[in-house]
């Protein structure tokens, strides 16, 4: 199969979150069962984005519509863009690449709502009768911010893209429920969890070097938040929580400033409790830096309001430390007694898990030794290889194949 991957974000701009890992994870293994994929997203790096790999600088190619970079297998587009709103671009060469490209693939594989590139390329597909997935990534109901204009874009882009969607996917059980009860049909809907590759995690680094960095002493407790710095997090709620325990732990959190506030609100809370000696704010984390964070953190927590699965805990997880995540995130039914804890999104419930964890080292290891079993389900072979069945019966019939059509669809 030749499939077409769309997404507003894709390596190496990795600080916008997860997806970027994801979708390359995807692919990835895709490529490995014998598929040819073509990824289209958006340029970024004349928009003030991270860069971690310079190689892929280096690599990249000029094309008419912006730049082309080849990995085996992989052909990634990132067209050029001229204006930016968050996470919207406008991308002058989006059509030409459509009228041009969009009837040579077997399927389009939609990641995200609120950008052009994901919305056109299915309205594309729509006319050249190419079957298409959307996966929302946990944004199809609006949640923190700009909510007027997003029900705005539902309605005049969001549902006509989703109406012709062959197939939605869902990444948690909260986030199936939420596109069932806004109108999408059950027998649409797919279940499929994330996943992790795990080949990043099998040669880790040293312990030591993240603490050494930042002036941690290796007796005090150290707990990662690495993520994007949003409220959407939850880290307003940690910091409320952390500030009432009596510990010496020190708390590190990690990410690229989302620019909703949240980031002077935390500055605003570690000042007010006088923590400025025990959080330490250290910026987006990348590649081996990201690596030597997580083997030295005691515990991770993702503390978020909202969560389709948890990328960053699998990550804690895929590294060998234990995590405490509350019930708002979609892998906290996996990771619940078995590689740490899941706890109620409240400041009390996120404080009750951090004494208790804090408190008991046995409980902590055993949670720690609980991880390694974990990591071997949250690679990505199982759901892709199911994905792949889905794919199939999309190409060969224009809607679910039989097997797939019950309201509990899962691709597990």
């Amino acid at each position: 199969m030749h499939i077409l991957k769309t997404t507003q974000t894709y390596y190496p701009f990795l600080s916008k979150g997860g997806p970027p890992v994801k979708i390359r994870g995807i692919a990835r293994a895709l490529v490995r069962r014998g598929h040819k994929i073509t990824v289209l997203t958006a340029n970024l790096d004349s928009a003030g984005d991270s860069l971690v790999d310079e190689q892929w600088l280096r690599e990249r190619t000029r094309i008419a519509s912006g730049w082309e970079w080849r990995e085996p297998g992989i052909e990634a587009i990132y067209l050029r863009t001229l204006l930016n709103y968050r996470a919207t671009t406008f991308n002058p060469g989006l059509v030409r690449f459509c009228l041009r490209h969009v009837k040579d693939f077997d399927l389009a594989h939609i990641y995200g709502l609120y950008d052009f590139v994901g919305s056109v390329v299915a309205g594309f597909c729509r006319r050249r009768r190419v079957p298409y997935i959307v996966e929302p990534l946990g944004m199809f109901r609006p949640k923190v911010r700009s909510l007027l204009k997003k029900r705005l874009y539902h309605a005049v882009i969001g549902s006509p893209l989703l109406q012709g969607a062959a197939a939605v996917i869902a990444t948690s059980e909260v986030e199936r429920n939420e596109l069932s009860e806004a109108g999408v049909p059950p027998q649409k809907i797919v279940y499929r969890r994330n996943g992790l590759d795990l080949e990043e995690y099998a040669s880790m680094p040293e312990t030591g070097g993240f603490r050494s960095r930042m002036g941690i002493e290796s007796h005090r407790t150290l707990i990662l938040f690495l993520g994007r710095v949003s409220f959407i997090k939850g880290l307003d709620l940690l910091i409320e929580s952390f500030a009432q325990l009596s510990s010496d732990a020190v708390l590190v959190i990690a990410g690229p400033d989302d620019k909703d506030g949240c980031r002077e609100k935390v500055t605003e809370l570690v000042k007010q409790f006088g923590l400025s000696d025990r959080v330490i704010q250290s910026g987006p984390l990348y590649g081996s830096a990201k690596l030597e964070a997580l083997v030295d953190a005691d515990l991770f927590v993702l503390p978020s309001r909202y969560e389709s699965f948890g990328n960053a805990a699998a990550e804690a997880i895929a590294s060998g430390t234990p995590v405490l995540v509350t019930h708002e995130c979609g892998i906290a039914p996996l990771v619940d007694e078995r590689a740490g804890r899941a706890v109620p999104c409240s400041v009390e419930g996120i404080r009750v898990g951090l004494q208790t964890l804090l408190a008991d080292k046995s409980l902590l290891s055993r949670y720690a030794s609980g991880c390694a079993e974990l990591a071997k389900e949250l690679s990505w072979e199982e759901p892709v290889e199911a994905m792949e069945r889905l794919y199939a019966s999309l190409i060969s019939a224009p809607t679910l194949a039989a097997d797939l059509r019950s309201p509990q669809s899962e691709i597990l």
